[in-house]
């Protein structure tokens, strides 16, 4: 894909949502910990479910270790995998109280060393609560960056590096937030909506689906 095309797609996706951003709902860097790892493989709507009433129980990392273990679980046993969620959420929560004066580091490794949070976790703090320019590549971007010819790339680490070296850099923070909508709500998995895609001008998959 040339840089001119790869231009014209982020200008495409900026000017139908010019201030994209997460659908979790959070109101600290904490919160938006917790929203996150909640997430992996259940939907953002089931984690904002349950987090309505978790987060005015336990607004901070502090609150959340007086709740013990079955007090947290009581708050997410809706979501998928709670109870190893919970023993990460449980000790995460100690060494931010420990270790961070109960606050969110702003740091790749220090992140990649709280339980249950990978990579793609960390970036997804790192852009959303502190404003990095990263890229979280989860299915939906990792599908939408391969199918149209943005970044093809065979594991997910491959696709990151791909994308943070080409898209450019006025669109770089944004650029996560837009991709994983276009996957969820247009370029899905099964049959892309491509008739209803903003960027289908420019989009290079081979199989598009007619109006």
């Amino acid at each position: 894909m040339t840089p001119a095309k790869r231009r014209k797609i982020f200008s495409a996706l900026r000017a139908a949502n010019p201030a994209p951003r997460t659908e979790l709902v959070y109101g600290s860097p904490f919160q938006l910990l917790v929203a996150v790892v909640l997430s992996a493989q259940a939907t953002d709507k089931s984690v904002n479910a349950a987090t309505v009433g978790l987060f005015a129980a336990a607004p901070t990392a502090a609150a959340l270790l007086k709740l013990r273990l079955a007090g947290l679980k009581s708050h997410i046993r809706t979501i998928g995998l709670y109870n190893a969620k919970a023993k990460h959420l449980m000790a995460t929560s100690a060494i931010l109280v420990a270790q961070h004066g109960g606050e969110v580091p702003a740091d790749r490794e220090a992140l990649e060393a709280l339980p249950g949070v990978g990579r793609k976790t960390a970036n997804v703090i790192l852009n959303c609560a502190f404003g990095e320019p990263t890229i979280a590549v989860d299915t939906h971007i990792f599908r939408v960056a391969n199918r149209i010819g943005l970044a093809a790339g065979k594991t997910p680490r491959a696709v990151e590096d791909a994308l943070v070296a080409t898209i450019p850099a006025e669109f770089a923070h944004d650029a996560h937030h837009w991709l994983i909508l276009l996957g969820r709500y247009i370029c899905k998995a099964r049959r892309p909506l491509c008739p209803s895609c903003p960027i289908e001008r420019w989009c290079e998959y081979p199989d598009k689906t007619p109006a």
